[in-house]
Parts: structure tokens; C-alpha cells; sequence
């Protein structure tokens, strides 16, 4: 009896866990597409007369954020692997150190604002190529704020010490979302390079 009730329970959790992790996969595609469009506005826009574009050089620190956010997933990748191996203390320690390069990636990026801004290159101008530079980056750092209250969620749940196999999932999810959130930001750079 006891080992039937603890089946059902594992099988439940089970289920819930594959819902958790379609809804993500969902919302992955979604922030994709709504970045797509973005991008397909950029062309539509640009494409409309010569005097549009960015007509700027990007910032310098937008390369060092893209260098903060991959070494970031890398660090994210490895307390992935070190919740795996049960190594507690080598994930507490990665986990803090990705979301220090996340937060540092989010300084950059305000930074970055503000040298565009210093250059005259402002939110809301009659160059809607211009504020597309501050739609792009602002939305992705509204998701990089989500994904710092996932790795924060993955933290705490290692502090608490929660039952392992709710640890691994955990960090499946959040490194699963920390990666995506480097290759859309890779995206965003390389789309804004190519149209400067």
C-alpha cells in the first residue's frame, strides 16, 4: 500500500515536472518570436528610406557583456553539472558566481545606454532605428531579470536542501533558460552589428 501511494506521488511529480518544462520550452519559442518581429520591424523600417539605420557605432560595452553573459553560461552549465554529481558546495559556489556575471551583464547594459545617450543617440528620436537598440536590449534585460530569479530559486533550494532529484530539475530549468537567454542576447548583437 505504502509503496503503491509512493508511486503515484513520484508518477505525479513526474508529470508535473514534464509540464513545468514544456510551459519553459513555450515560453522560449514565444520570447523568440516576439524577437523575430522585432527584428522583422527593424528591416521593414530600414528598408523604407536611406535616411534610416543606426548611423551610430555600437557601444564598446556591448562586447563585454556578450563575453560576461558566455562565461556566465558557462559557469551555469557547471553547477548544472556539479548539482548532478551532489558536489552542494561547487553549485552554491557557481550559482553565485553566475548571477554576479548576470547582474554585472545587466550593469553593462545600462552602461551601454548610457554612452548611446552620451552620443545623442536617445529612446525617442526621429530615427526609430535608433530606439530599436533600446527596445531590443530593454527587452532582453527584462528576461535577464527573470532568469536571475530563477538562478536566485535554484539557490535557495540548494540552501534549503531540498530532495536531489528536485535540485537536478531545478538546475535543468534554470540552465536550460540561462542558455537561451545568452543566444538571443548573441542574436541581438550580431543583429544590431550587422545594421549599424
Amino acid at each position: 500500500m505504502i509503496a503503491m501511494a509512493r508511486y503515484t506521488q513520484d508518477k505525479e511529480e513526474l508529470t508535473q515536472q514534464k509540464a513545468k518544462k514544456f510551459n519553459l520550452w513555450l515560453g522560449m519559442i514565444g520570447m523568440f518570436m516576439m524577437f523575430a518581429a522585432l527584428s522583422s520591424g527593424f528591416i521593414v523600417y530600414t528598408a523604407g528610406g536611406a535616411d534610416r539605420g543606426i548611423k551610430t557605432l555600437l557601444p564598446d560595452a556591448f562586447i563585454y557583456s556578450t563575453v560576461l553573459i558566455v562565461v556566465s553560461s558557462v559557469t551555469m552549465q557547471m553547477a548544472y553539472a556539479a548539482a548532478k554529481r551532489t558536489a552542494f558546495g561547487r553549485q552554491k559556489l557557481l550559482l553565485l558566481v553566475t548571477i554576479a556575471l548576470g547582474i554585472g551583464f545587466f550593469a553593462m547594459q545600462v552602461h551601454a545606454w548610457g554612452v548611446l545617450s552620451d552620443r545623442g543617440v536617445v529612446f525617442v528620436n526621429s530615427n526609430a532605428s535608433q530606439s530599436f537598440i533600446y527596445v531590443f536590449t530593454g527587452m532582453h534585460l527584462a528576461h535577464i531579470i527573470a532568469g536571475l530569479a530563477v538562478l536566485a530559486r535554484a539557490l535557495v533550494g540548494r540552501i534549503r536542501n531540498i530532495p536531489q532529484v528536485n535540485n537536478v530539475f531545478r538546475m535543468d530549468l534554470a540552465a536550460l533558460f540561462w542558455h537561451f537567454l545568452g543566444i538571443l542576447w548573441i542574436y541581438i548583437y550580431v543583429f544590431l552589428l550587422l545594421n549599424q
